[in-house]
C-alpha cells in the first residue's frame, strides 16, 4: 500500500488499519521534506520510504538537498526501513530535472552505503536483478547494495 499524504495522523491511522486487515502487506510512504521524512522513519510499521530525492526544493550553494542525511539513514537502518528510488518518475522528468535528480540519487546511495541502509528500485517486479545491480553500481553504489534481496516480493525457489 502506497501512502501519499503528508498528514502524520492519517498515515498512522492507515498503517493501523492496514496491519489489522492484512498484516503481511508492506507499507510504503512517499517522501516529502526532511522533517516529514524523519517523522515517518520514526513510525513503526513503515517498510519503505519512496523517493526522498524527488522534490522541487532548490539546492543550497555548497550542498545538494537530496532529501536524506546521515541521521535519517541511521534511523531507517535502526527501524528496518528501506529507501526506494522511483524509476518510473525518474524516466518522466525532463533532461535538466533528471540530471539534478540523478545527482541527488548518487548522494543518497553514498549515504545508504555509509550507514548500511537498504536501497531498492521501485517498482521492483519490473526490473531484473542484473538491471538493479548495474543501475546501482553505475551510480557509485556497492555490489552489496545492488544484490539486496527484494523486501516486497520473496525470492522464488528455482
Amino acid at each position: 500500500m502506497i501512502i501519499q499524504t503528508t498528514n502524520l495522523q492519517e498515515i498512522r491511522n492507515l498503517i493501523q488499519k492496514t496491519k489489522k486487515q492484512t498484516p503481511e502487506e508492506k507499507i510504503i510512504v512517499r517522501a516529502d521534506d526532511e522533517e516529514f521524512n524523519r517523522k515517518v522513519l520514526e513510525i513503526k510499521g513503515v517498510n519503505i520510504l519512496l523517493s526522498p530525492e524527488l522534490h522541487y526544493r532548490k539546492d543550497k550553494l555548497k550542498q545538494r538537498d537530496s532529501g536524506l542525511n546521515e541521521f535519517l539513514c541511521r534511523l531507517a537502518t535502526k527501524n528496518n526501513i528501506s529507501i526506494a528510488i522511483d524509476i518510473e518518475k525518474l524516466k518522466k522528468l525532463n533532461k535538466r530535472d533528471k540530471s539534478k535528480t540523478i545527482a541527488r540519487i548518487i548522494q543518497n546511495i553514498a549515504l545508504c552505503k555509509k550507514t548500511k541502509t537498504q536501497i531498492i528500485l521501485w517498482p521492483e517486479d519490473k526490473y531484473s536483478k542484473l538491471d538493479i545491480l548495474s543501475f546501482i553500481t553505475t551510480l557509485k553504489g556497492s555490489t552489496n547494495q545492488g544484490k539486496n534481496k527484494n523486501p516486497i516480493t520473496p525470492e522464488k525457489p528455482l
